[in-house]
This record gives structure tokens, sequence and C-alpha cells, in this order.
């Protein structure tokens, strides 16, 4: 009950009802926020720091920047947060000139991550054209992630989102995570355009995601790892993402020869065997799956999948004759069944 009049107290305000409005919409800097109010810089700085510890909006920080969006409809806040933007009424005209200014910026934003696909484009499609169709590797990822199987997922290294477009519409909530914020602008774009709203970008490391673990019932390393310079610590930290029974899914090449793509596009290697990939994601603490390859020419694609175990599902491994797991995560997990309450 508290927690719900603070958040009706904190919208109790013309400009901070503004604010919930815009940010159901998009996520916004500060600085678009300004715009579009017309306002200073402080005084919409105070409005989103009450509205932030109501709970009513998500602070996310991507460098030097910081993006303001409506709270997750699952989260502390989020749903009121939702039932008060969608009051605000659309036919407002001070609403509406907001709406008018906030089509400007993402007309903006398109046109700037327009500019940098252009100047980037060839690299990509010439990667494209040495592997199978793009088509065909994501119908098999959807095969791998059929619906139901994730209600959170992460995409790490999201570049231009693509990845969220197509499982999105599968979970209830998706976060794409890439180092780039040139790239994370693209994905915002695209995000935006495909009307994703269920969807969130935040900028990070693959060696260290800014992220708490265990949140995600489906992680996807989609054509990243080539770039690593350690693969095996960024598959770690995927699986330290992932819940128990949850999924790793990974894409990426078959060991080539097309050195080009070495000297030219900055691959750190050149694609990964079955054993290798498989051995990393068991260091993790991970089950191999199923591994699917795709042959191209020169290129093949390869999908690799892994889980991590329940704590039952362990035990019962274990009860069976199976060797039991020596490490770390294993014994707590014994610990907690043994003890679910937490109490000594």
């Amino acid at each position: 009950m508290e927690n719900i009049l603070a958040g009706l107290r904190a919208a109790a305000e013309p400009t901070r009802l503004r604010l919930l409005a815009l940010c159901a919409h998009a996520e916004l800097t500060v600085s678009e926020l300004t715009a579009i109010l017309g306002q200073s810089q402080p005084r919409v700085s105070r409005h989103l720091k009450l509205l932030c510890e109501a709970g009513l909006l998500d602070r996310l920080r991507e460098g030097s920047w910081v993006f303001y969006r409506l709270a997750r409809s699952g989260g502390e806040g989020g749903g009121l947060a939702a039932l008060l933007a969608g009051l605000v009424p659309e036919s407002d005209p001070i609403i509406a000139l907001d709406r008018q200014r906030l089509r400007q910026i993402q007309r903006q934003r398109a046109e700037e991550a327009a500019a940098y696909f252009r100047a980037n484009a060839a690299q990509w499609d010439r990667i494209r054209s040495l592997h199978v169709d793009d088509g065909e590797v994501e119908r098999a990822l959807l095969e791998l992630l059929p619906p139901g199987a994730a209600r959170d997922l992460l995409d790490i290294g999201t570049g231009t989102g693509r990845m969220l477009e197509i499982l999105a519409p599968r979970v209830e909530h998706a976060v794409g995570v890439d180092l780039s914020r040139e790239m994370l602008t693209v994905a915002r774009v695209n995000l935006e355009r495909a009307a994703l709203r269920n969807c969130s970008l935040r900028q990070g490391d693959m060696y260290q995601l800014p992220l708490p673990g265990a949140s995600f019932d489906a992680v996807v390393i989609h054509q990243v790892l080539h770039f690593a310079d350690r693969p095996g610590d960024a598959i770690a930290e995927a699986a330290r993402m992932l819940r128990p029974g949850g999924r790793l899914v990974i894409v990426d090449f078959a060991p080539h020869a097309v050195e080009s793509l070495r000297s030219e596009h900055a691959h750190r290697r050149l694609g990964f065997d079955d054993e290798e990939i498989l051995d990393w994601c068991r260091a993790a603490g991970l089950e191999p799956g199923r591994v699917r390859h795709l042959p191209g020419s020169p290129l093949t694609v390869v999908l690799w999948s892994a889980s991590r175990r329940s704590p039952r599902a362990a035990l019962a491994r274990e009860s069976a004759g199976a060797v039991p797991m020596p490490n770390e995560a294993a014994r707590s997990e014994r610990a907690v069944l043994a003890n679910p309450t937490g109490l000594v």
C-alpha cells in the first residue's frame, strides 16, 4: 500500500506525468527529455530522480549517457507506472506536442543510425555472402528456443538488435547488451520501429555484464565469439546469467581458412570446433545439448546449445550413479536443496 501511495504522490505533478507518458514510448536521455519538455536540465533531472526513487522509471547507464524508460511491468512499481502512463490523454495539446517532438528525435536517431549502417554495411554484406542465408540460421535458432521456452532473454553482443527482433515476441522481457554505443543506436531504432516494448538495451562488456546473475531463462551469443580474445570467459559470464534449467545458444562459424576476415574485419578466431565450444560450456557448469551445422561456402554456421541443470536434476543424476559435479556450484545446489529455508 505504501509503495502505491508513494508512486501516486510522485506522479501527481504535470511535468512528471509528461515524463511518464514519454518514457512509455521510448528510452530517452536527459538531454532528449529536456529538448522535448522545453525545461532546464536540472529541473528535468530532479523530476526524473523522484520518479526513479518511486520505482516508476528505470535508469540505465550507457557509457557517459543515461537512458530513462518506464519501469518493467514485472518489477516493483512497473504495473503502476504503465497504468499512470496509460491514463495520460494523447489528445491533450501539451501531450500531443510532446509526442510530435519525440517523433522528431526518433527520426534524427534513425537518420544517424542509417548513416552509420551505410558506412559499415559493406563489411556485413561481404561476410554474409560467404555463408548460409541468414533466414536459415534464424529458423534454426527459433527451433532451439520455441515459444514458452523462456520468460527472460539476454542477447550478448546484440549489434543491430536483430536477435531481439526475432526472439522478443516469444518472451516476456528481452535485454540486449553491446559494447558499441553506435550499434546500440542502430538497435534502438530497429526495436522502436518494430514496436517491441518488452525489450531494453544496455551498454556493457561481455566479460563483465552489468546485470545480476541467474536473471535469464535463455542467453544468446550470435556471431560474437570470433571477435573475442577470451571466448571461454565470455561463455562463463553468459552461464552466470542463466537460471537453473536455463539455456545458452551460441551461433558462430566452424573452423575455416578465410584469412581476410582476420585481416580486414578484426575476427580474432577463424571459427570453432564443436568440442572446443562444448568444453567451455562444461567448464562453465553447463550441460551440452543439441549441435546443428548449416553448411555454406566457404563458411559453415554452427549452433551450439547448452543448459544449466536445475538443482534437483543434478541430485537425480548423482543418485542414479552419475559422477557428481566436483565444483562449488554443485555443492551450493545440494546445500540449498538440503536446507531450502536457509535456517541453521
